[in-house]
């Protein structure tokens, strides 16, 4: 499994960045993990869009979801120019229905996952749980039998983190403030709270992700080592996870 990191910055994508979204890759099967802002023209570093096998929505927020619409466009003309008809499944809940309806379009489909059960994805297989955040959010365990990911998503610090998360090598947590900051009231989580999820739930690695555009972020780092002991590091465009 190979996870790349396409865009990682929390609410607006800071000066030629992009917001979240994670490129998942095995065995020729290739999928994200959200679409923020700016993403797609990130994406293709990596992979052309036109290779997508699907897409994962954690929820509707538009730094998870504001590229949608382009890739919408982008499977639209690379039809035009190829004649490929195929459709992209793009999966997300259907607690928000306007939401949910906008993830379908002429080359692409919403496809609802049940929050409640295992979803086989390709090589992957990937479980849910309900985030706290002020709109329903996701997180979501992805394995593919060998290695398994977390992926907090946008969240609150909740104790259900720490056995969903148990074991994993490696915890993509939620990290929009500094130690001290009122991230609970945003809906997210801080650095220290991210460490103590790590440390709790054994991860063998941790990634700060969703980070904030100001301060010195290499804080968050140390801020985190006074919880967790394992490996962390922040998350940044083109950083590979295998």
């Amino acid at each position: 499994m190979k996870l790349t990191v396409v865009g990682f910055w929390g609410g607006y994508p800071a000066k030629n960045g992009a917001t979240s979204c994670y490129l998942l890759e095995k065995d020729d099967f290739s999928f994200i993990i959200d679409a923020g802002s700016s993403s797609l023209s990130k994406l293709q570093n990596y992979l052309s869009p036109a290779n997508l096998d699907a897409v994962i929505i954690s929820h509707y927020h538009q730094d998870h979801i504001a590229d949608i619409g382009v890739l919408q466009y982008a499977r639209l003309v690379n039809y035009y120019v190829t004649g490929d008809q195929k459709v992209l499944p793009v999966y997300g809940h259907k607690e928000d229905r306007a939401g949910f309806q906008s993830l379908t379009h002429k080359y692409t489909k919403g496809v609802a996952f049940d929050p409640d059960s295992r979803l086989e994805l390709g090589p992957f297989s990937i479980t849910f749980l309900k985030t706290k955040h002020p709109v329903p959010c996701y997180g979501m365990r992805i394995t593919d039998g060998e290695k398994t990911i977390v992926y907090t998503a946008d969240t609150s610090y909740k104790e259900e983190w720490i056995d969903f998360a148990a074991g994993a090598d490696l915890l993509i947590a939620d990290c929009n403030f500094y130690a001290g900051g009122n991230a609970s009231q945003a809906g997210h989580m801080t650095s220290e709270e991210g460490g103590k999820i790590a440390a709790a739930s054994a991860v063998k690695e941790l990634m700060l992700s969703h980070l904030p555009q100001f301060g010195n972020r290499q804080q968050l780092i140390e801020e985190a080592k006074q919880f967790f002991q394992g490996k962390i590091r922040l998350a940044e465009e083109g950083l590979v996870w295998t």
